[in-house]
């Protein structure tokens, strides 16, 4: 059961791939979240890391012949998305919960206007006419900012920039008001300004219909600026969560920690008064198929010890509303 504040809640989430060896291994790996109504829950980490795997495994997206469930529940409400068929799995994507993918160019169909597109994802989950599904879409177009949506409506993606793109998929994902909008990476190729217009739009209806957003990222700036909490992930594990206040003000976790320290703080100076150099995070995400048995951090991080590789670190509340997996997080300085 999710708690009263928690419009979704997953719950020690493992989502497996079939290897080239016909083995399995985790690209989710027991997960926990939670999302209120009118809260934006930041999912942080390099690529690789397992974000939008994460994303996937929610909206049971991945490829069924590569992948499985291997464990964990996705409460919506009281309704576990794991136990459903997919028919009424069909039924709760793009209604209940929707997502805003990458890349517009590539989620929107060429070969539909767009406003076409908008209505399609209306008729299919309400009982209306297709005239009042294109009239919902052409308001859908302007509640998203998109001037002159009558005449747009008819315009094709390949006519449209990159920005009006993004409002259209964010457009589609709102049709019917979900309870739940995953956004991943949802100004990847959009310039600063235009950027700053999707966050800013996607907090207001946010509010306007409080619905939880999941947004994953690894630009930490759009985090201060947009998440109310923070959750990082490492090689498919949730290594610290705490809310966006509480984790700028000290990361807990060595991971999370290099990550701060690799962005640009030009308020940032060491005493001698020049800039302090940027943090490097030596080596990758190592392959998910390869991680040996202690933390998958351990290689890359500075405060590694025996222990480390010895055994997974467990998930621990330091805090309330705060946790981390790292056994040596209560003695880094």
């Amino acid at each position: 059961m999710t708690t009263n504040s928690s419009v979704l809640s997953v719950r020690g989430l493992r989502t497996e791939f079939l290897a080239s060896d016909k083995t399995w291994f985790p690209v989710v790996n027991g997960v926990d979240l939670e999302v209120a109504p009118g809260e934006t829950l930041a999912v942080v980490g390099e690529s690789g890391c397992g974000k939008s795997m994460l994303a996937h495994s929610v909206l049971r997206l991945l490829p069924k012949k590569i992948s499985r469930l291997r464990d964990g529940q996705v409460l919506l409400g009281d309704q576990d998305l794991t136990a459903l068929s997919d028919v009424k799995m069909r039924q709760v994507r793009g209604n209940d919960i929707s997502m805003v993918f990458q890349e517009p160019m590539t989620s929107l169909n060429p070969l539909m206007t767009v406003g076409d597109q908008i209505a399609e994802s209306i008729l299919e989950h309400e009982d209306i006419s297709i005239a009042d599904a294109k009239r919902r879409s052409v308001e859908l177009m302007d509640l998203v900012g998109i001037s002159e949506p009558a005449v747009r409506a008819h315009h094709y993606p390949f006519q449209l920039s990159g920005g009006l793109r993004q409002r259209i998929v964010i457009a589609i994902a709102l049709a019917c008001r979900p309870k739940v909008l995953i956004a991943d990476e949802p100004t990847t190729a959009l310039d600063v300004t235009i950027q700053a217009q999707v966050l800013r739009l996607i907090d207001d209806l946010k509010t306007e219909i409080g619905m939880g957003v999941i947004l994953i990222t690894h630009d930490l700036g759009v985090v201060a600026e947009w998440a109310q909490r923070v959750m990082i992930m490492y090689a498919g594990r949730k290594v610290e969560e705490a809310d966006a206040e509480t984790f700028f003000q000290g990361p807990a976790h060595p991971y999370s920690r290099a990550l701060l320290g690799s962005v640009p703080r030009p308020d940032a100076q060491i005493d001698s008064g020049e800039f302090a150099p940027l943090v490097e995070i030596p080596g990758t995400v190592p392959p998910l198929d390869k991680l040996g048995p202690g933390c998958a951090f351990a290689d890359r991080c500075v405060y590694r010890t025996a222990d480390c590789t010895q055994a997974v670190p467990d998930f621990v509340k330091v805090a309330p509303g705060r946790g981390v997996a790292c056994i040596n997080a209560g003695d880094l300085s």
